[in-house]
């Protein structure tokens, strides 16, 4: 198993915290970007895997979540937290020069990996986006329109099929386990009209992974936006049955395998 290596970057609201997980003789480098309200260290899993791979794994927790700075889940700007982002990929790139770099998103962070491509498409070798919010979230118009917005948490049982996985949330203190705040819905809102009018990617390869069941982020909002933002290299694939944190679902190795082939067709041959 690749061991963890703590660091700590300069964000735009505070010191942002962030994890590399090495592989011996890394071939790529992956950059995790966590969803709303979690932190990257529940991606342990994921990062082995693409260790395992050879890839160099690198993740940060964005401002306001897990252990770096910030109120708890106040996210007024996403447009910032893509450029905390890109921090977290000048550092793998200058640790790691010469590698390609994939970006993998899930949830709010497949929303931040998307826009994140808009920006930086040209200097990335793949994008992966879980279970991503594009398109329309009747969620946040639903948060928006309300007097006050409820204190309703995450029902653990919308994660995965694997009842683990939701008491391991449950249980975990650095997740947040209270309501969304106002501005940081907003912030989603802004960012999901800013991605639509922005249009597709065309110059990196993007696979859109979706469980059929996901009653977080409905696939149906996704789609929408999916078509507008897929462009030339667009795969996408859906797994029946599966809820919403597909990288942590009962079939989490056939989704992962799915991933791994999907990077491993597009790095660039090495010389």
């Amino acid at each position: 198993m690749s061991e963890t290596a703590a660091f700590t970057l300069d964000g735009h609201g505070g010191t942002l915290a962030g994890r590399r997980w090495p592989a011996e003789n890394p071939r790529y480098v992956v950059l995790l970007c966590h969803g709303y309200g979690e932190h990257s260290g529940r991606y342990e899993y994921v990062a082995t895997r693409f260790a395992a791979d050879g890839a160099t794994v690198y993740a940060i927790d964005h401002v306001g979540h897990g252990l770096s700075d910030g109120e708890r889940v106040l996210v007024e700007d996403f447009e910032k937290v893509v450029d905390d982002f890109h921090l977290l990929d000048l550092t793998a790139r200058r640790e790691n020069p010469g590698l390609p770099v994939v970006l993998v998103g899930h949830s709010m962070g497949g929303m931040i990996a998307a826009r994140y491509a808009q920006r930086y498409g040209d200097s990335l070798a793949a994008v992966v986006l879980s279970a991503p919010v594009l398109g329309t979230w009747a969620a946040v118009d639903a948060l928006l329109a309300a007097d006050e917005i409820p204190d309703t948490p995450i029902d653990p049982d919308t994660l995965s099929r694997d009842p683990a996985v939701g008491r391991a949330y449950v249980a975990d203190p650095l997740v947040w386990h209270g309501p969304f705040k106002r501005p940081t819905v907003q912030a989603l809102k802004n960012c999901l009209d800013t991605i639509s009018a922005a249009g597709p990617v065309d110059s990196v390869p993007v696979l859109w992974l979706h469980g059929s069941d996901d009653g977080l982020v409905p696939i149906e909002g996704t789609v929408q936006g999916w078509g507008t933002y897929s462009g030339a290299q667009a795969r996408s694939g859906t797994y029946t049955g599966a809820r919403h944190e597909i990288f942590n679902e009962t079939n989490r190795d056939e989704v992962l395998g799915d991933v791994l082939d999907f990077v491993n067709s597009v790095l660039p041959e090495r010389n």
